[in-house]
């Protein structure tokens, strides 16, 4: 599928025709210990970096996105042991969801407590029929600790958050597509071709639009309204820089739209 750096051992960035796939492949249950976390991280700033990337798509594979953290690792760390990994476990997932690109999980089988988390850092979430999400941490004396409290409450809602976060219980596709946990569920053998359609849409797009466009919305939420607003106008006005505005303003007023070929500059 292209190019991958061949030092990480769990994960690699490939990528074909303008995507850029995030592969986790960590048998049996792509737990994710300290290393394939480090990992993710890698390829998340290789895929923000390269221009050949036009957008990204995370994926566990056939089987299994991601079972959650390494509980074994986990068992015997002390207070500060974990006082001290914390930062790190929260900023390798945040370097997926700050890819200043259009990001899509490919959720297969099941998608758990860290697994839940890091598809939540991806823009949208494609499942498997047959997939599986939670946050299951209660279940183990403690809560989520990369992102769960924060991006599922964000998505579906604080009520709806609570329930799952608070009993720990598993959520069918069917359900997570009710409630927006994924976005779009198709037969598990389609998941990821489905997810590679997605981004490649993105693959002859106007680069820097996409960007302001994701970059003003992610910065919005975290914002009031007014300020939201001014986020936008910055992002809108610089746009005005960019050539492919320019061959896009010009080719809707010569063809209509639709019909613009974007340099991505």
């Amino acid at each position: 599928m292209g190019n991958s750096d061949s030092a990480r051992e769990f994960v690699n960035l490939e990528v074909a025709d303008g995507v850029g796939t995030i592969r986790i492949d960590r048998p049996k249950m792509n737990a994710l210990n300290l290393q394939v976390q480090e990992e993710i991280r890698s390829c998340a700033q290789e895929a923000t970096e390269r221009a050949d990337v036009k957008a990204v798509v995370v994926y566990g594979g056939e089987r299994v996105f991601a079972a959650g953290a390494d509980v074994k690792e986990m068992a015997d760390m002390t207070y500060t042991e974990m006082v001290d990994r914390s930062a790190g476990l929260q900023s390798a997932f945040t370097a997926v969801a700050k890819i200043p690109k259009p990001v899509v999980a490919a959720v297969t089988g099941f998608a758990l407590g860290g697994g839940c988390e890091l598809a939540m850092c991806a823009d949208v979430r494609f499942a498997a029929d047959n997939a599986t999400l939670g946050q299951p941490e209660i279940l183990l004396g403690i809560i989520p600790g990369a992102g769960g409290t924060q991006r599922l409450t964000r998505l579906v809602g604080p009520s709806k958050a609570k329930d799952i976060i608070l009993t720990g219980r598993f959520v069918k596709a069917d359900e997570a597509l009710a409630i927006g946990l994924v976005d779009r569920v198709v037969p598990a053998d389609e998941v990821y071709a489905e997810a590679v359609k997605w981004a490649s849409q993105f693959a002859s797009a106007a680069t820097y639009a996409v960007r302001a466009a994701k970059e003003s919305i992610d910065r919005g939420l975290e914002v009031d309204l007014e300020t939201g607003l001014e986020i936008e106008r910055v992002q809108f006005a610089a746009l005005f820089a960019t050539e492919d505005r320019s061959i896009g303003m010009s080719s809707f007023v010569e063809a209509g739209p639709g019909k613009a070929q974007f340099k991505g500059a």
